[in-house]
């Protein structure tokens, strides 16, 4: 029997050793697992943060209800659950304000004045053609075409737009570029001005140093052409740097119910950026319209200064298919005498195909044409030496062009122009063909465009130009051009 209880005893013994050891092994490899701890220090953080809040919670909460019962019936919340609201918030933590987006931004009297967007556009082209340099400078009429044998700075174009106030936006564009003859640096103001944002009724206006908005491609800037030259026509009508002037204009968007705007514009008519009208004595000096004297004037009254009539529509064919439609009319006073005047009158039409599907606007179809003309009415001319009779000279012309989308990055089109007029040219011309603004011109241009970013673009353009002035009738052009953009440029009217 003691034999037997002993070795019972110590059976139970080590049994007890052994569950002890079990349980100790657990606790301790509990005690030592790192992730449990970790999840356990977690939990109990929660826990006292939330109690903490509840805490603070209760303690707003009384006083809360001590201030009520303290303020006069009038200064009391409407219920107590927005009082509770407001307290949580001043206790949660408040999100971080928004990063400013302005370049720059300073106070201006009562309104800040923000600088939003700044850019440098620069456009280049080198290439050659069959005629010599003096022909090209004829046969590519305007200053930030390719002009010379070789390389072309066409432009570079300083951009600065802001928000004045909530009522006006200011723009601004400075142009730099090297004259292909001589090689002298110019710089331009191109664009100045203002623009409404909170007139009633529709109205817009706009104040300061503007392109006149005449048809599609003249109130373009050059980095905005699709073809790496502006249209003959345009060059006739409006001179090498397009028609701009210092004036106002008023827009209104009628209640018609489709797009439907109307403008009506008041410019200075002098210089050579206006071309048909007052134009300037050294303007005249390297193109005599229709080879007439210049006859300096003044201005005399508000007849002497150039008038816009401009009406436009845009149209929805369908969920991909939107259509522009122009109509637009010039007058004023033109450099050939006192009662010397121009009438310029033009139509425009726009297409542009843009699947539903389209990826960063790819693939793309764009049809673009415009027809204008120009009567311009010559004053009888005298000096006692050479007399010239009063007369009419008319000119118009017209460019269609196709641009095709056919893949991300790439497209291709194709333009065909045409200009001629009517009235002879005289003293150096001595007839219409021999007069290079004012002759029979056609001309065919191939396109091919890569788009390696946003920032980025090279074209290569080919001109077969067929044209009285010249030697051989005909001439044959090749054009690369390459334009990057730095910061971000202000966006365009469509």
């Amino acid at each position: 029997m003691r034999t037997l209880s002993t070795t019972r005893l110590s059976l139970m013994t080590t049994t007890s050793l052994v569950v002890l050891m079990i349980g100790t092994g657990v606790t301790w490899a509990q005690v030592k697992n790192p992730e449990l701890e970790a999840l356990k220090k977690v939990v109990e953080e929660l826990r006292r943060r939330d109690a903490e809040k509840d805490k603070k919670l209760e303690e707003l909460q009384r006083q809360i209800e001590a201030m009520r019962s303290s303020l006069p019936a009038a200064e009391k919340p409407a219920t107590p659950q927005v009082a509770l609201e407001e307290a949580v918030k001043e206790i949660e933590p408040q999100a971080p304000a928004p990063v400013p987006t302005d370049l720059a931004s300073r106070q201006v009297g009562g309104s800040t004045f923000r600088l939003i967007d700044i850019s440098l556009d620069a456009l280049f082209a080198a290439g050659s053609s069959t005629e010599r340099e003096a022909s090209i400078q004829q046969l590519e009429g305007g200053d930030h075409d390719p002009r010379k044998r070789g390389f072309t700075v066409q432009q570079a174009e300083l951009s600065l737009t802001g928000a004045v106030d909530p009522y006006v936006t200011g723009e601004a564009h400075i142009i730099y570029l090297i004259d292909p003859k001589v090689g002298d640096t110019r710089i331009e103001l191109e664009e100045a001005f203002l623009t409404t944002q909170a007139l009633p009724y529709g109205l817009q206006l706009k104040a300061g140093h503007f392109f006149t908005e005449f048809g599609q491609i003249n109130p373009q800037h050059p980095h905005q052409w699709d073809w790496l030259d502006q249209p003959v026509i345009n060059t006739r009508l409006f001179g090498p740097d397009g028609l701009r002037q210092a004036g106002v204009r008023l827009g209104w968007l009628t209640p018609l119910p489709w797009y439907s705007q109307l403008y009506v514009g008041a410019q200075n008519a002098n210089g050579e950026i206006a071309a048909s009208f007052f134009s300037s004595e050294d303007f005249f000096g390297e193109r005599p319209i229709g080879g007439r004297p210049f006859v300096r004037r003044d201005v005399r009254n508000l007849t002497d200064l150039l008038y816009l009539l401009r009406w436009e529509n845009s149209w929805n064919l369908g969920d991909t298919v939107t259509t522009k439609f122009g109509l637009s009319g010039l007058f004023g006073p033109n450099a050939t005498g006192s009662d010397g005047h121009t009438r310029i009158y033009g139509t425009d039409l726009k297409l542009t195909w843009r699947p539903t599907t389209s990826f960063r606007g790819w693939p793309f179809f764009l049809w673009q044409s415009e027809a204008m003309g120009r009567d311009y009415v010559a004053d009888r001319f005298t000096d006692g030496v050479v007399t010239l009779p009063g007369k009419t000279l008319r000119d118009w012309g017209f460019y269609t062009q196709a641009l095709y989308g056919f893949s991300y990055g790439w497209a291709a089109g194709l333009r065909y122009e045409f200009a001629t007029g009517s009235g002879a040219s005289v003293g150096v011309f001595n007839g219409r063909e021999a007069d290079p603004f004012r002759d029979d011109r056609h001309r065919i241009s191939p396109l091919l465009v890569w788009h390696p970013s946003e920032f980025s673009r090279l074209r290569v353009q080919y001109n077969y130009d067929r044209a009285d002035h010249l030697e051989h009738q005909d001439a044959h052009s090749v054009w690369l051009g390459v334009e990057f953009l730095y910061g971000a440029h202000p966006a365009h009217k469509y």
